[in-house]
């Protein structure tokens, strides 16, 4: 493993970490509600009334945003070292997370611990302590094995 010290951006990874954390706290004033984005994507398979615009715009927001980016910065292209049906697995085993854990990272990492959820720092800590633990037991037991 190898750390990436020419794209490492400390102050870009700081904006992004503030951008994120103040659009959570207006999100969470103008709404009441918490930007947990599988939350938000669930509530959208059993709708309630005035419920699917700001969802909807909130999911949009999510594409969007990056697109128009991507128009004024070169956009990074990232590297993935794994094949598709890893990713899938993956993909299947993040929403399984969420649904025991009663919602994602940015539900309870950055809204639940924010507000000092003890649920959301178990949660929290569960996620990244399972991820952690994936990871190194795929690069340095599997793979190796």
């Amino acid at each position: 493993m190898t750390l990436d010290t020419l794209h490492f951006t400390p102050g870009m990874s700081l904006l992004g970490g503030l951008l994120i954390g103040t659009a959570s706290a207006l999100f969470i004033l103008a709404n009441g509600r918490i930007a947990g984005i599988s939350g938000i994507l669930g509530g959208l398979l059993r709708p309630t009334s005035g419920d699917v615009v700001w969802r909807l715009a909130f999911l949009l927001g999510l594409i969007v945003a990056p697109a128009v980016l991507a128009a004024f910065v070169a956009p990074v292209i990232p590297t993935i070292d794994a094949g598709p049906s890893t990713l899938i697995i993956a993909g299947l085993l993040v929403g399984i997370g969420t649904r025991y854990g009663g919602g994602c990272t940015s539900g309870h990492g950055v809204c639940g611990l924010s507000r000092l959820s003890p649920r959301s720092l178990i949660a929290t800590l569960a996620f990244m302590g399972t991820g952690m633990a994936i990871v190194f037991a795929m690069r340095h037991l599997l793979i190796s094995a």
